[in-house]
């Protein structure tokens, strides 16, 4: 769900750039020392899950497991979508850098978002976990694709028929998103219950 270089407005640009580095320094200031390995390897849980894609028009669809980064890092999963963006966007040419910032406000705020609205299901038992991480996987991602879309509309009207289409394949997506959000999560609360914060 990349949208790639030379597609959006010069004021989408700028808004999605302060935006994201509001969300940075945010994320920064409340990572502490001893969190850097989990943001790091849910860094890489991003990369490499959104390495599959279905093309739609300029942008396209994959696993994101952003609501799963917020879920267990909240803010701090501003830094680490932006850490795999970058080299997602260096390594594969997937979104960009001009483009930086939308991406990044666009998938990590709908994680931090999750993170305020359901990591009070973590603390239930095993069912109530995994709604928990089903509802946060599917509205994390259904959110990100509808902030793509109010991005792409922004840009150019024109772009209202991609940015439904967009909208409508996500919420499949969603749903696998979600269903291997909760398993996830019911695993943690297995083995490493402290992951869960």
């Amino acid at each position: 769900m990349h949208i790639s270089e030379g597609v959006l407005s010069a004021p989408v640009l700028i808004t999605g750039a302060v935006l994201s580095l509001g969300g940075l320094t945010l994320g920064l200031k409340r990572i502490k020392n001893e969190d850097i390995p989990k943001v790091a390897i849910l860094s890489s849980a991003f990369f490499i899950a959104s390495l599959i894609h279905v093309p739609i028009g300029p942008t396209s669809a994959h696993l994101v497991l952003n609501g799963l980064l917020g879920m267990l890092l909240g803010w701090g999963a501003f830094p680490s979508i932006f850490v795999a963006l970058i080299l997602q966007g260096i390594l594969f040419q997937f979104g960009g850098l001009t483009t930086l910032g939308v991406n990044t406000f666009s998938m990590a705020m709908p994680a931090v978002l999750s993170y305020y609205v359901f990591k009070g299901f973590l603390k239930g038992g095993k069912n109530i976990a995994f709604l928990g991480g089903f509802l946060g996987g599917v509205f994390s991602l259904l959110l990100a694709a509808l902030f793509i879309s109010l991005a792409l509309i922004e840009t150019e009207r024109s772009f209202t028929a991609v940015a439904g289409t967009l909208l409508v394949m996500h919420i499949p997506i969603s749903i696998i998103e979600g269903i291997i959000t909760g398993f996830v999560v019911v695993y943690l609360k297995k083995v490493k219950p402290e992951a869960l914060g």
